[in-house]
């Protein structure tokens, strides 16, 4: 029996959404399935006890548990590159492969590949996070891919389990704020924040391909392991090859 191929997510240990939507996301593609590794992240700041929960020990750790399962590729579903550096995601995954042997990304550095992929030099960015950890964002993505960010809208929170609580109504106004200025795509950055269950709504309503860090990382995985994204139906333009403007 061929068995389908296996994308190993590391998975933050207070995340409750990134879980059910991958496996959401992955229901009707019967050649991928989906398996989940968690080590301890509770708070998203810039205070050390937050920044020291992403030392590389843990997520190594979680990581090989995941090869324990012969994965084909292991992601980190997390966007903590956005504000320790791209730099640092790219290290961590040269660290899995070499431990592990398994290729690896993570949600910013898939990003990354589908603006490139996409053309997108400017975006609009909705994320949960605190204003410093935005600017940080901004930064990384104009020194990795030259791309300015226009409108920039976050709910000033800290607390991870929070994100998941952020009610439908406030996100939409947040999405429809940045999308005063049209742009070349709309970044939602948070692998714990329930826009991922509307993106196909929001694409429609305010003109926008939505790149979010939940199927963005998805997407990326498959191509890694040899499966077309467009196997995908219901989550976004990405998937699809397409792209509003």
């Amino acid at each position: 029996m061929t068995e389908p191929k296996k994308i190993g997510m590391l998975t933050p240990s207070s995340n409750t959404i990134l879980e059910p939507v991958c496996s959401k996301i992955l229901n009707d593609v019967p050649e991928v399935t989906c398996h989940y590794s968690r080590f301890p992240v509770t708070k998203i700041s810039l205070e050390q006890d937050a920044l020291s929960q992403f030392d590389f020990t843990p997520m190594l750790r979680a990581a090989e548990l995941l090869a324990h399962a012969e994965v084909d590729v292991i992601a980190w579903n997390g966007t903590s590159g956005g504000w320790l550096g791209f730099d640092i995601d790219e290290h961590l995954c040269s660290l899995i492969t070499k431990e592990t042997g398994i290729p690896a990304t993570t949600s910013m550095l898939a990003q990354m590949e589908a603006f490139k992929e996409n053309n997108v030099k400017s975006l609009n960015l909705v994320t949960p996070y605190i204003p410093e950890i935005n600017e940080l964002i901004v930064k990384q993505y104009k020194i990795h891919g030259d791309i300015d960010v226009v409108n920039v809208q976050g709910c000033a929170q800290t607390v991870n389990r929070s994100f998941s609580q952020v009610d439908y109504e406030r996100i939409e106004n947040m999405i429809q704020a940045v999308s005063a200025d049209q742009t070349d795509g709309l970044s939602i950055v948070c692998t714990n924040f329930p826009a991922v269950n509307k993106i196909e709504y929001y694409e429609e309503k305010y003109n926008h391909t939505i790149y979010d860090t939940i199927p963005v990382v998805v997407w990326q995985a498959m191509k890694m392991a040899g499966v077309n994204p467009a196997k995908v139906k219901g989550w976004g333009n990405l998937f699809q090859g397409l792209q509003v403007k």
